[in-house]
């Protein structure tokens, strides 16, 4: 037997061992090669690739290629820490240190060659339905399957590039770590109980503060709280599993008629001793699972604004006009010549603007005028409004803003034409989107608005409202008005422009394509994570089973059952799984809530169906996850495998 042949043979023969790290490898190489595919893929690289995808999806790549670099080599410390006893063997017999780094090199380049011709295999059998999710995602009509070397050969050499420094890495430690380290594993403490009561402190201290003030978030102070929280609840975290969770426990055993009761003291002296010996891994394991929950949450609620556009944006196209726009026409014929040249059916609603000062506010006021407003309700079918002289009413620019002006009354006057209005509650419905207008406009009777425009008729602006109900069609239309938008944004000269134009439908095909392929980017991601997460638990059950398989015998021989040793299982297993994950989902379920006050500021909008979803997701997906490795555990312990 060659010793290549050898090192085939340790990998089949704990092919257990290897197990988890395999299937984490494998679906990371096939996460990577499926962006490759889409990245490389000729027929979306030019129209829906935007800059802020194409960030996203680079990023996606190296995060999952840092991760998998951290991931391997923390597999690797746990091999070593299983095999410690195999490797002391393999040195009694006479193999020499530098044999077995060589060893261990072939080791993990065999599982590396396997690990990426089985992920790039299985990434390419399945980009053809990933194209199909893709094609659903960015509507469009058709997605083929491609044959490049491009994706191929960046996935090979991005893995093979990690797999070989892995392999340098674990031979070097072997030739230098005194192999019997590697056994000091779970019960090496001394006292399982030995904790710094200020560090324990410190921890519930740190993550209570996190949480009190991430509900606080705005646009005001999000930057110094992503500064500071992030940084807080990471220390919090160490210390919790580190300290404080020892602290909680040693204050159990301390109350005996809770400690010394049934398998409690057997329970609870394990699971301390392996809170304790483990706390690192669950450290990382929490603070893997909360960046999954909140990429995945964070991109769901970008989707979720999506779902949302249309009640947002109720006009197809918007074009305002300021006082003496000696194009105004020409655009105007422009957009109308466009739209029927797609074969689109529209209504055109031109709308009298005065703009104002209010007395009551100091504010700038929009005044439009009643009937032009409720031809452009009957035109939207929305609800109108009736107005007596002297009575206003608010034109809302979002639904919370809608229920929070209900009922609202208040009396001011128009500095500039000094007409006295009574402003009484606010209209049902949203007519304009908030960026049109803005946020402080007001309709006025007919009598009223003559008075007012009458003051200014050399002031006046006329809005455009575009009312096409295939408003995703008109992608495309206005480009020329669009890109001096943009151009005037670039150089912060939009005021300059005499005119304002938005296409809702063309920002929307944009907004949708970009955050739905940033959301799948970052479900693969997460569930990278969570897989890898998961792994973790399962090397370190791994590395402990001979000891708990010793157990077990010793339990059985005091008389203890099946069922009760179940039991001891379960509340063994339960933090090992559930505290980390626990943790993570409260660190995710108060960053979600700075999430959403900022959504609501920046665009009245509600998150909390999407993120209520995500969490039950990864709950179910976190359950299935802890009875497949408990049903695998409880068989690696009782021997029937």
């Amino acid at each position: 037997m060659t010793f290549r042949q050898f090192a085939y043979r340790n990998v089949v023969r704990n092919r257990r061992v290897y197990a988890a790290f395999f299937l984490a490898s494998v679906f990371s190489v096939m996460v990577f090669f499926l962006y490759s595919m889409l990245m490389f893929h000729p027929g979306i690289g030019e129209r829906f690739i935007t800059g802020i995808t194409v960030i996203g999806m680079t990023s996606a790549d190296i995060i999952l290629y840092v991760f998998t670099l951290f991931f391997l080599f923390y597999s690797m410390r746990a091999f070593m820490q299983a095999r410690a006893d195999e490797f002391a063997l393999l040195l009694q017999i006479g193999m020499e240190r530098r044999q077995l780094g060589r060893l261990l090199f072939f080791e993990m380049l065999l599982l590396g060659a396997a690990s990426i011709g089985s992920g790039i295999i299985a990434g390419f059998a399945f980009s053809k339905y990933f194209f199909m999710i893709v094609k659903e995602v960015l509507d469009l009509p058709e997605l083929p399957l491609y044959l490049s070397w491009q994706p191929f050969a960046l996935t090979a050499g991005a893995f093979l590039s990690l797999f070989l420094l892995i392999g340098v890495m674990s031979s070097w430690i072997v030739r230098i770590r005194d192999i019997h380290d590697f056994r000091k594993g779970i019960g090496a403490a001394a006292d399982p109980f030995d904790y710094s009561a200020t560090k324990a402190a410190a921890g519930l201290f740190l993550l209570i503060a996190s949480y009190a003030a991430a509900p606080l978030a705005g646009r005001v102070n999000v930057l110094y709280l992503a500064v500071l929280l992030p940084p807080a609840a990471t220390l919090g975290t160490y210390y919790f599993f580190s300290h404080t969770v020892l602290w909680v426990l040693d204050l159990l055993r301390k109350r005996k008629s809770i400690y010394w009761r049934h398998a409690r003291l057997v329970s609870f002296a394990e699971t301390a001793v392996k809170i304790k010996d483990n706390a690192n891994m669950f450290f990382i394991v929490a603070i893997v699972s909360t960046v999954a929950f909140l990429s995945v949450g964070t991109l769901a609620s970008l989707a979720s604004y999506t779902a949302q556009y249309r009640a947002l944006n109720p006009l197809g196209l918007v074009y305002l006009s300021q006082p003496g726009n000696p194009d105004e026409q020409t655009h105007i014929a422009s957009l109308e010549r466009e739209l029927k040249q797609r074969g689109l059916s529209y209504e055109e609603v031109p709308l009298t603007v005065v703009r104002e000062h209010s007395s009551f506010s100091g504010q700038p006021l929009n005044v439009l005028r009643e009937s032009e407003v409720n031809r452009l309700a009957r035109v939207l079918g929305r609800e109108g409004v009736r107005l007596r002289p002297g009575e206003a009413a608010f034109l809302p620019y979002s639904p919370d803003a809608a229920s929070r002006l209900e009922g609202a009354e208040i009396d001011t006057v128009l500095e500039q034409s000094g007409v006295k209005v009574a402003v009484r509650g606010t209209m049902n419905d949203l007519l304009f989107p908030a960026y049109a207008l803005g946020t402080n406009s007001i309709v006025l009777s007919e009598t009223d608005f003559i008075k007012a425009a009458s003051a200014q008729a050399d002031r006046l602006y006329t809005f455009y409202a575009f009312d096409v109900p295939n408003w995703e069609e008109t992608v495309g239309i206005g480009l020329g008005l669009s890109a001096r938008m943009s151009q005037a944004a670039l150089h912060n000269g939009e005021e300059a422009l005499p005119f304002f134009f938005e296409n809702p439908g063309s920002d929307y095909a944009v907004i949708r394509s970009t955050f739905h392929l940033l959301l799948l980017t970052g479900l693969l991601v997460a569930a990278v994570f969570l897989l890898a997460a998961g792994s973790f638990i399962y090397f370190k059950l791994y590395t402990m089973l001979d000891r708990d398989r010793r157990q077990a015998a010793v339990l059985r021989r005091l008389g203890f059952t099946d069922r009760e040793f179940v039991k001891i299982v379960n509340r063994q297993l339960v933090p090992q799984f559930f505290l980390p994950w626990g943790l993570a989902m409260l660190h995710s379920t108060f960053a979600f809530l700075s999430l959403q006050a900022i959504w609501k500021e920046i665009t009245d909008l509600s998150i909390v169906k999407e993120m209520a979803l995500v969490l039950i997701a990864f709950t179910v997906i976190q359950l299935l996850y802890f009875y497949l490795i408990r049903w695998r555990y409880l068989a690696h312990v009782k021997g029937s495998v």
